[in-house]
Protein backbone atom coordinates (compact mmCIF):
# COMPACT_ATOMS: atom_id res chain seq x y z
CA UNK A 1 0.00 0.00 0.00
CA UNK A 2 1.34 3.52 -0.94
CA UNK A 3 1.01 6.50 1.15
CA UNK A 4 0.00 9.77 -0.81
CA UNK A 5 0.59 12.87 1.24
CA UNK A 6 -1.52 15.57 -0.21
CA UNK A 7 0.03 18.82 -1.07
CA UNK A 8 -3.67 21.16 -2.30
CA UNK A 9 -2.22 24.70 -3.65
CA UNK A 10 -4.43 27.85 -3.91
CA UNK A 11 -3.07 31.15 -4.87
CA UNK A 12 0.63 28.99 -5.22
CA UNK A 13 0.52 28.44 -1.51
CA UNK A 14 -0.38 25.12 0.75
CA UNK A 15 -3.36 25.42 1.69
CA UNK A 16 -6.16 22.93 3.05
CA UNK A 17 -10.27 23.21 2.39
CA UNK A 18 -12.68 21.67 5.24
CA UNK A 19 -15.08 19.51 2.88
CA UNK A 20 -13.73 21.33 -0.19
CA UNK A 21 -15.30 25.03 0.54
CA UNK A 22 -13.31 27.82 -0.63
CA UNK A 23 -14.58 29.60 2.72
CA UNK A 24 -12.99 27.42 5.17
CA UNK A 25 -9.38 28.06 4.22
CA UNK A 26 -5.89 26.85 6.25
CA UNK A 27 -2.75 27.62 4.82
CA UNK A 28 -0.10 25.91 5.54
CA UNK A 29 2.97 26.80 3.91
CA UNK A 30 3.76 29.90 1.06
CA UNK A 31 6.00 27.41 -0.64
CA UNK A 32 4.21 24.39 -1.72
CA UNK A 33 7.67 22.57 -3.10
CA UNK A 34 9.27 23.28 0.49
CA UNK A 35 6.21 20.88 1.96
CA UNK A 36 6.90 18.47 -0.61
CA UNK A 37 10.11 18.54 -0.07
CA UNK A 38 9.79 17.36 3.50
CA UNK A 39 7.85 14.74 2.64
CA UNK A 40 10.48 13.50 0.51
CA UNK A 41 12.98 13.37 3.31
CA UNK A 42 10.73 11.51 5.58
CA UNK A 43 10.58 8.64 2.71
CA UNK A 44 7.81 9.37 0.49
CA UNK A 45 7.77 8.21 -3.21
CA UNK A 46 4.70 10.28 -4.04
CA UNK A 47 3.01 13.07 -3.68
CA UNK A 48 -0.80 13.52 -4.36
CA UNK A 49 -1.31 17.41 -5.49
CA UNK A 50 -4.47 19.12 -6.33
CA UNK A 51 -4.48 22.52 -8.29
CA UNK A 52 -7.41 23.80 -6.63
CA UNK A 53 -7.49 27.25 -8.51
CA UNK A 54 -7.96 25.03 -11.35
CA UNK A 55 -10.62 22.64 -9.92
CA UNK A 56 -13.05 25.79 -9.18
CA UNK A 57 -12.07 27.81 -12.56
CA UNK A 58 -11.67 24.83 -15.25
CA UNK A 59 -8.11 24.56 -16.21
CA UNK A 60 -4.79 24.91 -13.79
CA UNK A 61 -3.66 28.20 -12.20
CA UNK A 62 -0.52 26.95 -10.30
CA UNK A 63 1.75 24.72 -12.91
CA UNK A 64 4.62 26.85 -11.92
CA UNK A 65 4.21 25.48 -8.64
CA UNK A 66 3.34 22.18 -9.49
CA UNK A 67 6.81 21.92 -11.93
CA UNK A 68 8.43 22.90 -8.30
CA UNK A 69 7.26 20.14 -6.67
CA UNK A 70 8.19 17.79 -9.85
CA UNK A 71 11.93 18.56 -9.66
CA UNK A 72 12.25 17.58 -5.84
CA UNK A 73 12.06 14.10 -7.82
CA UNK A 74 8.92 13.17 -6.23
CA UNK A 75 6.57 11.12 -8.48
CA UNK A 76 3.54 13.81 -8.81
CA UNK A 77 -0.41 12.62 -8.68
CA UNK A 78 -2.26 16.01 -10.14
CA UNK A 79 -5.78 16.85 -10.65
CA UNK A 80 -7.37 19.88 -10.52
CA UNK A 81 -8.93 21.35 -13.97
CA UNK A 82 -7.51 18.63 -16.07
CA UNK A 83 -10.27 19.29 -18.44
CA UNK A 84 -8.50 18.97 -21.73
CA UNK A 85 -6.33 16.71 -23.54
CA UNK A 86 -3.70 19.83 -24.34
CA UNK A 87 -3.63 20.23 -20.51
CA UNK A 88 -2.94 16.42 -19.27
CA UNK A 89 -0.35 16.41 -22.56
CA UNK A 90 1.35 19.78 -20.95
CA UNK A 91 1.59 18.36 -17.34
CA UNK A 92 2.77 15.26 -18.45
CA UNK A 93 5.26 16.93 -20.77
CA UNK A 94 6.85 18.44 -17.71
CA UNK A 95 7.31 15.37 -15.68
CA UNK A 96 4.20 14.72 -13.69
CA UNK A 97 3.26 11.18 -13.21
CA UNK A 98 -0.32 10.62 -13.29
CA UNK A 99 -2.67 12.72 -14.18
CA UNK A 100 -6.42 12.78 -12.38
CA UNK A 101 -9.62 13.37 -14.67
CA UNK A 102 -12.66 14.12 -12.40
CA UNK A 103 -14.98 16.59 -13.30
CA UNK A 104 -14.61 16.27 -17.42
CA UNK A 105 -14.99 11.89 -16.47
CA UNK A 106 -18.54 12.79 -15.12
CA UNK A 107 -19.02 14.93 -18.19
CA UNK A 108 -17.71 12.89 -21.38
CA UNK A 109 -16.80 8.98 -20.65
CA UNK A 110 -15.12 9.41 -24.85
CA UNK A 111 -12.88 12.10 -23.48
CA UNK A 112 -11.35 9.62 -20.62
CA UNK A 113 -11.28 6.72 -22.96
CA UNK A 114 -8.87 8.52 -25.77
CA UNK A 115 -6.61 9.76 -23.05
CA UNK A 116 -6.83 6.27 -21.67
CA UNK A 117 -6.19 4.82 -24.90
CA UNK A 118 -3.27 7.16 -25.75
CA UNK A 119 -1.40 7.42 -22.32
CA UNK A 120 -2.50 4.37 -19.83
CA UNK A 121 -1.74 3.65 -16.50
CA UNK A 122 -1.11 7.37 -16.17
CA UNK A 123 -4.37 8.44 -16.41
CA UNK A 124 -6.86 8.15 -13.10
CA UNK A 125 -9.91 9.19 -12.48
CA UNK A 126 -11.11 11.31 -9.41
CA UNK A 127 -14.61 10.36 -7.89
CA UNK A 128 -15.95 12.35 -5.46
CA UNK A 129 -18.86 11.65 -3.38
CA UNK A 130 -21.02 13.60 -1.45
CA UNK A 131 -23.69 11.07 -0.04
CA UNK A 132 -22.84 8.39 -2.37
CA UNK A 133 -23.25 10.91 -5.50
CA UNK A 134 -20.68 12.60 -7.70
CA UNK A 135 -19.70 15.91 -7.05
CA UNK A 136 -17.74 17.96 -9.70
CA UNK A 137 -16.32 21.56 -10.37
CA UNK A 138 -14.69 21.62 -7.53
CA UNK A 139 -17.42 19.94 -5.27
CA UNK A 140 -19.13 22.74 -6.13
CA UNK A 141 -21.93 20.53 -8.10
CA UNK A 142 -23.52 17.52 -7.12
CA UNK A 143 -24.92 15.08 -10.14
CA UNK A 144 -27.52 12.92 -9.88
CA UNK A 145 -24.90 9.65 -10.70
CA UNK A 146 -23.88 7.37 -7.92
CA UNK A 147 -20.44 6.67 -7.25
CA UNK A 148 -20.41 3.55 -7.65
CA UNK A 149 -22.52 3.39 -10.86
CA UNK A 150 -19.87 5.73 -12.17
CA UNK A 151 -16.70 3.48 -11.33
CA UNK A 152 -18.21 0.81 -12.88
CA UNK A 153 -18.15 2.83 -16.18
CA UNK A 154 -14.60 3.94 -15.85
CA UNK A 155 -13.58 0.57 -15.80
CA UNK A 156 -15.01 -0.68 -18.83
CA UNK A 157 -13.06 1.86 -20.36
CA UNK A 158 -9.81 0.51 -19.13
CA UNK A 159 -9.18 3.32 -16.47
CA UNK A 160 -6.50 1.46 -13.74
CA UNK A 161 -6.80 3.71 -10.66
CA UNK A 162 -9.63 5.27 -9.17
CA UNK A 163 -9.21 7.90 -6.33
CA UNK A 164 -12.07 7.57 -4.09
CA UNK A 165 -12.73 10.70 -1.89
CA UNK A 166 -15.79 10.61 0.48
CA UNK A 167 -16.48 14.51 0.67
CA UNK A 168 -18.02 14.03 4.23
CA UNK A 169 -15.06 12.95 5.79
CA UNK A 170 -12.52 15.00 4.04
CA UNK A 171 -10.35 17.82 6.18
CA UNK A 172 -12.79 16.32 9.28
CA UNK A 173 -10.58 13.77 10.97
CA UNK A 174 -13.51 12.07 11.55
CA UNK A 175 -12.03 8.54 9.96
CA UNK A 176 -12.38 7.04 6.46
CA UNK A 177 -15.54 6.17 5.40
CA UNK A 178 -14.54 2.56 5.26
CA UNK A 179 -17.91 0.99 3.90
CA UNK A 180 -17.91 3.28 1.29
CA UNK A 181 -13.97 2.92 0.58
CA UNK A 182 -14.79 -1.40 0.44
CA UNK A 183 -17.89 -0.94 -1.85
CA UNK A 184 -15.93 1.00 -4.00
CA UNK A 185 -12.66 -1.93 -3.79
CA UNK A 186 -15.95 -4.37 -4.76
CA UNK A 187 -16.87 -2.39 -7.79
CA UNK A 188 -14.87 -3.32 -10.34
CA UNK A 189 -10.97 -4.55 -11.52
CA UNK A 190 -9.27 -1.04 -11.19
CA UNK A 191 -7.08 -0.05 -7.85
CA UNK A 192 -8.78 2.48 -5.35
CA UNK A 193 -6.49 5.02 -3.62
CA UNK A 194 -8.58 5.99 -0.76
CA UNK A 195 -9.28 9.67 0.69
CA UNK A 196 -10.56 11.80 3.20
CA UNK A 197 -11.36 11.55 6.69
CA UNK A 198 -7.83 9.88 7.82
CA UNK A 199 -6.89 11.63 11.32
CA UNK A 200 -4.27 8.72 12.89
CA UNK A 201 -2.23 6.09 12.67
CA UNK A 202 -5.01 3.57 13.35
CA UNK A 203 -6.74 4.78 10.88
CA UNK A 204 -4.19 3.55 8.19
CA UNK A 205 -3.07 0.16 10.25
CA UNK A 206 -7.12 -0.34 9.16
CA UNK A 207 -6.71 0.11 5.43
CA UNK A 208 -3.17 -1.30 5.18
CA UNK A 209 -5.60 -4.27 7.15
CA UNK A 210 -7.99 -4.12 4.39
CA UNK A 211 -5.20 -4.17 1.68
CA UNK A 212 -4.40 -7.58 2.71
CA UNK A 213 -7.76 -8.47 2.18
CA UNK A 214 -8.26 -6.55 -1.08
CA UNK A 215 -5.07 -6.29 -3.66
CA UNK A 216 -6.46 -3.14 -5.49
CA UNK A 217 -5.80 -1.28 -2.53
CA UNK A 218 -3.12 0.65 -3.70
CA UNK A 219 -3.05 3.50 -1.35
CA UNK A 220 -4.23 6.13 0.89
CA UNK A 221 -4.07 9.97 0.34
CA UNK A 222 -3.48 11.55 4.10
CA UNK A 223 -3.60 15.58 3.94
CA UNK A 224 -4.79 17.61 7.05
CA UNK A 225 -3.75 14.97 9.51
CA UNK A 226 0.41 15.24 8.96
CA UNK A 227 -0.26 19.33 8.46
CA UNK A 228 -1.61 19.28 12.24
CA UNK A 229 1.31 16.49 13.57
CA UNK A 230 -1.63 13.97 14.31
CA UNK A 231 0.34 11.55 12.57
CA UNK A 232 3.95 11.41 11.55
CA UNK A 233 5.04 10.60 7.84
CA UNK A 234 7.57 7.95 8.39
CA UNK A 235 5.55 5.96 10.77
CA UNK A 236 2.63 6.14 8.15
CA UNK A 237 5.03 4.73 5.51
CA UNK A 238 5.69 2.25 7.86
CA UNK A 239 2.59 0.90 8.51
CA UNK A 240 2.41 0.68 4.51
CA UNK A 241 5.18 -1.38 3.96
Amino acid sequence: MTIYPAIDIRGGRAVRLLQGRADQETVYAEKPAGVAGEFKAAGSAWVHVVDLDGAFLGEPQNLAAVQEIVATGLKVELGGGMRSRETVERVLSFGVSRVVIGTRAAESERFVGELVQQFGEKIAVGIDAKDGKVAVKGWVDTTGTGALEMAKRMDGLGVRTIIYTDIGTDGMLTGPNFVAQEAMLNAGNFNVIASGGVSRREDVVKLAELSRRYANLDGVIVGKALYEKRVELPDLLEIAR
